[in-house]
């Protein structure tokens, strides 16, 4: 299916190249428009080329190729829906459920269950993603346009994040920032650690309770995006998340960590849109 754009040209005093028009004030890629350079542009209903320019009032239209999943079957799973417009899905990933098919992996995974809600000729874009055992909130584009604004605005810092964690034990102090980088612990490893050459990673956390078993329900706020990056943070500090095999101590229910909260630029209008999934392991 092909993805479309309808915009008309508003706030323009001078007559502007389209290429330059859809860099500057759609926000397109370079490779998008490459995408659709051939064929893929209309204005007034009239197909142009990217060098014919555009003025106040014109009506535009852009039409992308077509694009399929490949190698991602539908499969009926359930699926609790967040949030849903004509560009975007917000969906709560459930915990032991892979965002995506993977090598080596034969668990059914939220893509899964995504391409049976939409159809088989969607194209899964998922603009975040969560690791296997982590559960909440997981932001999947439906045209390549939003997929291009969300990307952008994550990478510029635009998104907030919020998670909701169990550590083990209490930290000494009620509130913190952890302002520690982060880089791989060697080549090929999964597991990552605070070391001095790593990227920055800067974590906020807030303990919300204590629970009965001494271990304190934390509020996470990320400010950077790195991989592992509450679960090596936490760990660091000496509170890893509780039932962590990878960074403190095993158990059979496995570690407690779910995105709760999202606010991000709605990628079509710019407005602040708020997106909140409630962990029912904190209740």
């Amino acid at each position: 299916m092909a993805d479309r754009i309808k915009h008309t040209v508003k706030a323009l005093a001078s007559p502007m190249r389209i290429s330059e028009y859809l860099k500057t004030a759609l926000g397109l890629s370079v490779t998008q428009i490459k995408r659709v350079k051939y064929g893929g542009v209309f204005r007034n209903g009239v197909n142009v080329h990217m060098r014919a320019e555009v003025r106040e009032g014109d009506a535009l239209e852009i039409v992308f190729p077509e694009e399929r999943s490949e190698g991602i079957p539908p499969i009926a799973l359930p699926l609790e829906i967040l949030y849903e417009d004509e560009s975007l899905l917000a969906v709560c990933k459930p915990k032991n459920m892979p965002t995506h098919p993977s090598k080596g992996n034969s668990l059914p995974t939220l893509a899964n269950a995504v391409m049976h809600y939409m159809g088989e000729n969607f194209v899964f874009r998922a603009i975040t993603r969560l690791d296997r055992d982590t559960s909440g909130i997981v932001l999947i584009a439906k045209t390549q346009y939003a997929a291009a604004r969300l990307s952008a605005d994550m990478k510029a810092g635009r998104f907030e994040k919020i998670y909701t964690a169990v550590a083990s034990g209490v930290p000494e102090k009620e509130a913190g920032r952890i302002d520690l980088p982060i880089r791989r612990e060697c080549e090929g490893s999964m597991k990552r650690i605070v070391a001095e050459d790593g990227k920055r990673a800067i974590t906020e956390y807030r303990t919300l309770c204590v629970r009965e078993d001494g271990n304190a329900v934390l509020s996470l706020r990320l400010l950077t995006g790195r991989t592992h990056q509450i679960r090596v943070h936490l760990s660091h500090i000496g509170h890893p998340l509780l039932g962590d095999f990878l960074y403190g101590e095993k158990n059979d229910d496995g570690y407690f960590l779910h995105c709760t909260k999202m606010v991000i630029p709605h990628p079509i209008t710019g407005d602040m849109l708020t997106i909140v999934s409630k962990p029912k392991f904190s209740e």
